[in-house]
């Protein structure tokens, strides 16, 4: 009898430290461990989490990802807002946060038709654009040198039929203005890696045109590393036959390919919305945002299952894929909440705005 009671003793101690083990192992397990040998997992930075303003969220930050994107404080109009004045005060921080978190650096974005600093849309000639690009690119590009590890060097050139869009560099230069922008890039700091960053371009008739685009780049003489699908998703598209045909036809041309911007809305948009072009806005009403008060279990799974079958298919080609960096660290945060309608409440990342855990989380770190 006092065998049998010892034997059942350390049963019991055996199951009670089995059980401590697991529940140490769910705190402790973060994304950036579970695809480390995988690819980066990346997020998206405010200016506000840049200066670590938020405790809980620099300590969520730090422990999940691994590589970092500036959100928007590198983009022209707020890093060179006039002609002879750069402002490298949130820059310098961003870039400090990654290298004492032991960070992937990744630069947002050096040439991109939106969010222009104002005396930029006024230049008017070749001559101009083109010593402009040189200033800036520059600038930019070599005073991180050595500390940024890639960019997007180009952002969002294309129309939804895959033409190059009518922007202030297309209209004063014409498509040099691409192969430009890489040469100038990869002088400036020639180990960087360069890429061409876009929505929608893993639908055919726009990969097409990316396509078009990059062999245009390489056929001039500039550097091109890798290519940026930004996965401004929606729960059912685009389809991941669609995704997976991207991710094959972008590493046929030697390129490395990274999701940039990835979240998934849940919320329906109006049927005239074109692909993920910041300039677009409509009225809302209470259809537009049927989830003001939380999202339902049933939405919450579907969810789930999006990101885990979207996980599964990088896992499948994590040889190609080089970077997934989430569109920000929290739904709270989430740019869509104000886009395409203004006020609207969207669940579109893995955590919610209290900072907690979503199903979609587990179903990614439980593959």
């Amino acid at each position: 009898m006092k065998l049998r009671n010892q034997c059942l003793v350390f049963v019991c101690l055996f199951m009670l430290s089995s059980y401590s083990l697991k529940k140490e192992k769910s705190y402790t397990v973060s994304l950036k461990d579970v695809f480390k040998d995988e690819f980066y997992i990346g997020t998206a930075l405010s200016a506000d989490q840049i200066e670590e303003k938020a405790p809980k969220e620099d300590s969520l930050i730090r422990k999940e990802f691994n590589a970092i994107t500036a959100e928007n404080i590198m983009k022209s109009m707020f890093v060179h807002p006039q002609k002879d004045k750069y402002d490298f005060s949130l820059a310098d921080k961003f870039v400090a946060y990654g290298k004492k978190n032991k960070m992937f650096v990744h630069g947002h974005t050096l040439i991109w038709h939106s969010q222009l600093a104002p005396w930029m849309r006024k230049i008017k000639d070749s001559v101009e654009m083109k010593a402009f690009m040189k200033d800036h690119i520059n600038t930019i590009v070599s005073r991180y040198k050595g500390r940024i590890g890639s960019w997007d060097v180009v952002n969002e050139a294309l129309n939804e039929d895959g033409t190059l869009r009518k922007s202030v560099f297309f209209n004063t230069m014409g498509d040099k203005y691409l192969v430009d922008a890489f040469k100038l890039a990869a002088k400036a700091d020639p180990k960087a890696e360069l890429y061409y960053n876009d929505y929608n371009i893993e639908e055919p008739v726009k990969r097409a045109g990316a396509i078009n685009l990059i062999k245009k780049i390489k056929a001039g003489g500039g550097k091109i590393d890798g290519v940026g699908i930004q996965g401004h998703w929606r729960l059912n598209s685009p389809s991941l036959n669609e995704i997976e045909q991207s991710i094959l036809d972008y590493s046929a041309l030697g390129l490395k390919v990274a999701f940039t911007e990835l979240d998934i809305t849940v919320l329906p948009n109006p049927g005239d919305l074109r692909g993920a072009d910041v300039n677009q806005n409509f009225q809302g009403n209470k259809k537009m945002n049927p989830y003001p008060n939380g999202l339902p279990d049933s939405i919450q799974n579907k969810l789930a299952n999006r990101y885990e079958s979207l996980f599964r298919l990088f896992l499948k080609h994590k040889d190609k894929i080089s970077r997934v960096t989430f569109w920000g660290v929290h739904d709270g945060q989430s740019w869509l909440n104000d886009w395409p309608i203004k006020g609207r409440t969207n669940y579109p990342l893995l955590f919610d705005a209290n900072l907690k855990q979503k199903k979609a989380y587990q179903s990614i770190t439980n593959l």
